[in-house]
Formats: structure tokens, C-alpha cells, sequence
């Protein structure tokens, strides 16, 4: 039965090549599916004001005081504790988690003015429809 399955689509495919409509079919078809066929703005449009809150969420849990869960001081006082314990290991560790998130409130400052930049450009350009 499987023979002949493959026999029959393999004279199917035969006969569409033969005709010429197999090549006009293959000319016509679409870019495969996980090809981008634009560049997402409205997407992007849409989403712009829940980036907005997540950025702003994140930059004022990094800038809290040291009772913050996740905050720069909350990790330096770590860091600082673990140097007056002796723990140089410990203290080293969390130090280069600290230059991380120091570096990580310049990348969320930076992404704020894109996104800005981004929200203004949907309304001037009707939420990225045109």
C-alpha cells in the first residue's frame, strides 16, 4: 500500500512538472513562515505602553533603598557585609552582580528615551498602520 502511495504521488508530481503548472505554482508561493514581511510597528505600536510600565517598574525597583528585594543598595549592603564577615569569595561574587545591575539601570535609561522616541513616531505615523 505504501508503494503504491509514493507511485501515485510520485506520477502526480510528474504530470504537474510536465504541464508546467507545478512552475507556476512554485513561482507563486510565499516566503516560508518564519520569515519576518515587516518591520512590526504597529506590533510595536500596540505594545509600546506596557514596555513603558515594565521599564519604569524595573528602574524604580533598582533605585529603591536597601529593604527593596532586587535594588543596587539592597546588593551593596550585601556586598559590604560580606566583606566585614571575611567571605572575599562571597564578596567578589556579589560585587560582579552589582556591576551587572549598575550597568543595567543605564541600559533601562537608555531603552526609556528610545521607547520615547518610538512612541512618538506611532502617533505621528497612525499607531504604525501606515
Amino acid at each position: 500500500m505504501y508503494v503504491r502511495r509514493r507511485l501515485l504521488v510520485g506520477l502526480a508530481t510528474a504530470a504537474l512538472l510536465a504541464t508546467g503548472t507545478g512552475v507556476a505554482a512554485a513561482e507563486s508561493t510565499p516566503a516560508p513562515a518564519g520569515t519576518p514581511t515587516g518591520d512590526g510597528a504597529q506590533a510595536l505600536c500596540k505594545r509600546a505602553p506596557n514596555i513603558d510600565h515594565r521599564i519604569d517598574r524595573a528602574l524604580k525597583r533598582l533605585n529603591a533603598g536597601a529593604d527593596k528585594r532586587g535594588s543596587i543598595a539592597r546588593l551593596q549592603q550585601r556586598v559590604d557585609n560580606a566583606k566585614a564577615a571575611g567571605h572575599s569569595e562571597i564578596a567578589t561574587y556579589l560585587q560582579d552582580r552589582l556591576t551587572f545591575r549598575k550597568s543595567l539601570v543605564t541600559t533601562l535609561q537608555q531603552r526609556q528615551k528610545d521607547l520615547a522616541d518610538v512612541r512618538t513616531w506611532c502617533d505621528d505615523n497612525d499607531g504604525g498602520a501606515s
